[in-house]
């Protein structure tokens, strides 16, 4: 029986490799047996049922296995970006109360200080030679974690209903906001991945997306349920996937649209292809003629086109079977779950008719991490008026759908300002924090515009301070220095003044449309 998430390091046969980084791959076995040594180290640490532990580091073996610890141990781990930088990790850390931080020696660093400020963290553990760097906490270095050879008991009173993990998204009023997630949320969700997608032992998934984004974690689960290998990248650049899908035969391969976009361009080798089953894209929608050059690139392998959000980890699939009818759709609800399309009282809509899609299930979160206002306005009821038998939770998605007469889903938008860019939700209110906190802009305002690329590029409209004028160049500067890279605005325009609508805000609506493109 699953009750944890690292239960699913028992689901492959110990001989059999389950995930590899560069020149290194550990069989089921082996992950278990470290899985185990760095829970045990935990325990000894004293982390508790519950206590919460970032992870901040790039793909590698240690990210799995310190994720896969935390678990077992009985704590919740919290991955966070690599490509956060130091102020955003401070903030992740504080705000879930974070009692340790894993992270190598080299990140550390550099969010060292921001760490010090993090009233509620007891315990680092680095990997890499101890620093010499006087440190007020205590630090404990990777191999002294892993030192023991005793395997951690199970938590006492462990459920699976208990949290699991919190995975921080830009949240629409502007700083990140942690969704917390459940061990039955992330069981439910890769057995329903792991069946639609077919997986079986003999796959080969390579995991290009970063594991803090819901779905680069989950093909570590849907892969080590099925008792399939999981290689690790940092992607870099795209001839990179290509060699990889020939040196280790890949089976699967999930990216996001402006990689796909890359990916289309390369010459692939018949080594790189010949083993591939299935392509599948998620975060935002796959351009057609992408689509068409990849078919034709991979033509014995199947396309999945996907659609969820972190709040209900993966909600819907088009059958590969119907891509050349409706190219356009998102498909039907993934298996295990009800996605629904309601108007604002909740009633289901007719056909042709848009509303807001609902997401139902084993499948949807618990809600934000400490923040009961915005999991209100998120995690609503369902039926919204009840039923006999009650109602549940369900997540409101603040995406506006319609469905055609055959039950297919076909995406159209979003009710509020959130920018879809490289697979990632972006807000426009941490944009425009991260530029007032330069103290180079005295107005500020954020959008997202259409991008054949990206899906959308980030734009920023800005005055100077006080009335002067900005400076675009140094801003752009100190934004790439503050802000993740998939944040930075593409494009930043000065003006005089910004716009205001009646009611005294910013009037986005017309600096779109006054913005010469």
């Amino acid at each position: 029986m699953l009750t944890r998430v690292d239960d699913v390091v028992r689901c492959g046969d110990p001989d059999r490799p389950a995930v590899t980084y560069q020149d290194e791959t550990l069989s089921y076995g082996e992950l278990a047996r470290r899985v185990g040594r760095a829970a045990s180290g935990l325990r000894r640490l004293g982390l508790r049922r519950g206590e919460r532990v970032v992870v901040y580091l790039e793909k590698r073996i240690e990210t799995v296995v310190a994720m896969l610890a935390v678990s077992a141990a009985g704590g919740v781990f919290v991955p966070v970006n690599p490509l956060f930088k130091p102020q955003q990790v401070g903030y992740v850390a504080a705000d879930c109360g974070a009692v340790a931080v894993v992270t190598s020696v080299e990140r550390h660093r550099l969010i060292g200080a921001r760490l010090q400020e993090v009233e509620s963290l007891r315990h680092l553990i680095l990997i890499g030679d101890r620093p010499r760097v006087p440190e007020p906490r205590p630090i404990t270095t990777w191999s002294e974690l892993c030192a023991s050879d005793d395997d951690a008991p199970a938590p006492e009173g462990a459920i699976d209903a208990d949290v699991a993990a919190i995975l921080y998204t830009s949240g629409s009023t502007g700083s990140p906001k942690g969704v917390v997630l459940s061990h039955r949320n992330l069981l439910a969700g890769a057995r329903s991945v792991a069946h639609y997608l077919g997986h079986t032992r003999d796959d080969v998934v390579l995991g290009v997306l970063p594991l803090s984004f819901d779905t680069g974690f989950s093909q570590l689960t849907t892969s080590f349920i099925a008792g399939a290998h999981v290689v690790l990248m940092n992607y870099l650049v795209p001839g990179a996937v290509v060699r990889l899908c020939a040196r280790h035969g890949v089976t699967g391969l999930t990216c996001v649209p402006p990689l796909w976009l890359q990916l289309a361009a390369q010459t692939w080798p018949e080594a790189a292809t010949r083993r591939l089953r299935y392509f599948a894209n998620t975060g935002g929608r796959l351009p057609k003629p992408a689509l068409d050059s990849l078919r034709a690139t991979f033509p014995q392998a199947r396309p999945y086109l996907m659609y969820g959000l972190t709040e209900a980890f993966r909600s819907t699939y088009l059958d590969p079977e119907q891509v050349d009818r409706r190219p356009d759709s998102i498909g039907k609800a993934i298996p295990n779950a009800e996605i629904l399309v309601v108007r604002p009282d909740g009633g289901v809509c007719e056909p042709g008719e848009k509303g807001e899609i609902v997401h139902r299930g084993a499948l949807v979160a618990l809600g934000y991490w400490n923040d009961p206002e915005r999991t209100a306005e998120r995690f609503r009821p369902y039926p919204p008026g009840g039923s006999p038998w009650g109602s549940e939770l369900a997540v409101w998605s603040g995406d506006v759908a319609y469905r055609d007469d055959e039950g297919f889903i076909y995406f159209v938008g979003r009710t509020d300002e959130m920018i879809k860019t490289s697979g990632y939700r972006v807000s426009p209110s941490e944009i425009e924090e991260a530029a007032y906190a330069t103290g180079l802009v005295g107005e500020a305002v954020a959008f997202g515009v259409a991008d054949d690329t990206l899906g959308q590029q980030v734009v920023l409209v800005v005055s100077g301070p006080g009335g002067a004028s900005c400076d675009t160049e140094t801003l752009v500067k100190a934004l790439e220095r503050d802000l993740p890279r998939y944040m930075v605005p593409r494009r930043v325009v000065a003006r005089d003044r910004l716009p205001r609508s009646g009611n005294g805000k910013f009037d986005r609506t017309e600096l779109r449309r006054s913005v010469t493109w």
